[in-house]
């Protein structure tokens, strides 16, 4: 597969064309976790969806977070919604052994293979090599885009391979995060368990 530039910077991409309709699947989670462990500080989610659509047509931006008992996160979840991108939420599950869980990863896949006929161009934004199949499963059952946005100090190098361009956002951290202190940002209780994933039909 001819493979994109893997630049950003607002470069014109031999493959990206203004009439391409976009969509993009916001891993919350996975994208708190890294700016905070690589950098300390969180993630302007509005410029990286701006970032990823580029001069493109955006068709739906969907971020997937997850709903605590003490509803901290609620500030967040409106900033989400007055920069256009649409919330998927669950509720945080806590189990008697004290283990909390909550993944997002299949209703993620799920959407994103529901919504690709009507889209060009599907970005995912996660650095979870989990992700592997979905981006195989988008590229050869449809012959969309397949594109990826993360952290490349935490991005799966398959899914970088994979994936028909990459924004690395470590390149930009000005542009793409924000001072701890006082910002808005998405409520993080704790790393989740992963749930299997569902498998994917081949397809040749």
């Amino acid at each position: 597969m001819l493979k994109m530039n893997q630049k950003q910077n607002n470069r014109v991409h031999p493959l990206k064309h203004p009439d391409q309709r976009v969509g993009v699947f916001i891993d919350v989670q996975n994208l708190y976790y890294s700016a905070k462990h690589l950098y300390g500080k969180k993630v302007n989610f509005g410029a990286i969806v701006r970032e990823a659509v580029g001069q493109r047509k955006l068709i739906r931006a969907i971020a997937y977070v997850v709903r605590t008992e003490t509803s901290e996160e609620l500030p967040f979840f409106e900033a989400l919604y007055n920069l256009g991108i649409e919330t998927r939420e669950k509720d945080l599950q806590i189990y008697k052994s004290g283990l909390k869980k909550a993944d997002w990863d299949v209703g993620l896949t799920v959407d994103a293979i529901r919504l690709a006929p009507s889209l060009d161009a599907v970005v995912i934004v996660s650095g979870d090599g989990d992700y592997l199949p979905l981006v195989e499963y988008i590229q050869k059952s449809s012959g969309k885009q397949a594109e990826v946005v993360a952290f490349g100090e935490t991005t799966s190098s398959r899914l970088i391979e994979a994936a028909d361009d990459f924004i690395d956002l470590s390149e930009e951290t000005g542009r793409f995060l924000i001072p701890d202190r006082g910002a808005v940002s998405a409520s993080a209780p704790v790393r989740e368990r992963k749930m299997p994933k569902p498998k994917l039909p081949n397809v040749s």
